[in-house]
């Protein structure tokens, strides 16, 4: 997994879940004891030969010379005769946090043959939590106003929105409800929301994605269905080079027609 990026194994501890973490992992070594560490550390071995043995993914080289990924499937894109660019990101990451100061003047920036849309990964139940209250902002129409603010209360405030009930991952709904009462939201409006099929469809979605783009942890950038640019300093800039180059292949198509 590369730097400064956020992987499935983050989620094994809820407690440290929505919490301060150590920097380049999401993986809270210290609330974890010996016995756990070493079964993260054989299940981690085991993720790696199961990718060894089924490689989804080619390695490629960006003009300046950063690592990324090109899919041998490419997936389909939602926006039709445009560049597609999905963010994919988790509530609980630090560096999914870290990158929002750079990444929001960028989407703003965007030319308009680009599409640009959020998808949370999901590489386990607690992460499903969080990509839940993602969607039932976007389906009320106000993850302009609430994304960015639950990014801070999470991070900055240590709101802990995920918690364990008998053992499994669950929304800490009264303390959500109180936070989304400072927001000016309806909370009884969006726990429906949250708990409605629409939401439950587009989290069955975005767990797809998540497989489908071979992702090795959050955030990352995909473009045009073909690419992945993993986590790095540079990640904003890859994607540039990569919008460029898709820009080239759908110029001619444009003027076939």
């Amino acid at each position: 997994m590369p730097p400064q990026s956020c992987d499935g194994t983050s989620a094994n501890s809820l407690r440290s879940a929505i919490t301060s973490m150590p920097r380049g992992t999401c993986a809270a070594d210290g609330y974890l004891g010996k016995a756990v560490r070493f079964a993260l550390v054989v299940l981690f071995g085991m993720m790696i030969a199961l990718a060894m043995q089924t490689p989804a993914r080619a390695q490629a080289k960006s003009p300046g010379g950063a690592d990324y990924v090109t899919l041998k499937t490419p997936q389909s894109t939602e926006a039709p005769g445009k560049i597609e660019v999905i963010e994919f990101f988790w509530y609980g990451c630090p560096h999914c946090y870290s990158l929002e100061p750079a990444l929001a003047p960028w989407v703003k920036a965007l030319p308009a043959d680009v599409q640009f849309r959020r998808v949370p990964g999901i590489f386990d139940a607690s992460w499903a939590v969080s990509a839940r209250v993602y969607y039932a902002f976007e389906a009320l129409g106000l993850t302009e106003k609430l994304h960015k603010p639950l990014f801070d209360a999470i991070h900055r405030d240590k709101l802990n929105i995920v918690i364990a009930k008998d053992r499994t991952p669950v929304l800490n709904e009264p303390l959500l409800r109180e936070w989304l009462k400072k927001q000016g939201v309806d909370a009884e409006k969006f726990m429906g929301m949250y708990n409605s099929f629409g939401v439950d469809a587009n989290v069955k979605r975005a767990s797809q994605l998540t497989r489908a783009y071979g992702l090795e942890g959050v955030p990352a950038i995909a473009v045009q269905g073909r690419h992945v640019v993993p986590a790095g300093n540079r990640i904003l800039g890859i994607a540039d080079t990569l919008i460029a180059e898709e820009r080239k292949k759908i110029a001619p198509t444009a003027k076939k027609k």
